[in-house]
């Protein structure tokens, strides 16, 4: 690993992809161990040690300091490569930049959120029985859908949600539609919105990362 090396912890098909696409987007140098709670296999006991949640995306930046929490790292990202030939992870524009802080925290705090309780409905609820918990994983889901509404309400694409070009909301906002059915909701709630999503997964900002982690 040289001095300059990102470390990613991640796992194919996780929120990691969302932070591959913006390293390679900004050009910085990483690699990337497989870790996650799920994979008893992958690298569990080295993400707990930097991260004690063991929660994925961790990022170690090349000063050997950790970055959690998908929006954190993105905005950590997008504003540690100011004056680079891509266009950046966050928009140049006050304004606009704002905007993407606003967007990417949105998405963390009400879409991934409801995405966690309807993946663990038995951490939200005292009640043990499997109906008790369907209930609560279709609640989360109903939240989820109507939150992804009102950011394709909020959020207008010019031609990307991050301007120009895709950026840090566009990475993170084409990976965490992926899951809890929110593409197939918004393909007839929002169809203008889902086929943004579709035309970001083609981008060649996108692509190889999407393609590596949903094969097909």
């Amino acid at each position: 690993m040289t001095p300059t090396q990102h470390t990613l912890y991640g796992s194919q098909g996780s929120g990691s992809a969302a932070i591959e696409m913006a390293l390679r987007a900004a050009g910085l140098p990483y690699t990337v161990v497989r870790a996650s709670t799920w994979e008893d296999d992958s690298a569990q006991a080295e993400l707990r040690r930097v991260n004690p949640l063991g929660q994925i995306p961790t990022l170690v930046l090349p000063d050997g300091s950790v970055m959690t929490e998908s929006a954190a790292i993105l905005i950590h990202l997008g504003l540690s490569q100011p004056g680079k030939a891509h266009p950046g992870l966050l928009p140049a524009d006050t304004t606009a930049r704002a905007q993407a802080l606003r967007g990417l925290v949105f998405i963390t705090a009400n879409c991934y959120s409801a995405i966690s309780v309807g993946d663990y409905p038995e951490r939200w609820t005292t009640a043990s029985t499997q109906p008790a918990q369907a209930k609560v994983r279709a609640a989360a889901r109903v939240q989820l859908h109507r939150s992804w509404d009102i950011f394709a309400d909020s959020f207008a694409a010019s031609p990307w949600l991050s301007g120009n070009e895709p950026g840090a909301l566009d990475f993170l906002a084409v990976v965490v539609s992926r899951w809890s059915g929110a593409r197939a909701h918004l393909a007839a709630s929002r169809p203008a919105f889902h086929a943004l999503l579709q035309r970001l997964q083609a981008h060649p900002a996108v692509a190889p990362v999407w393609q590596a982690h949903w094969p097909g």
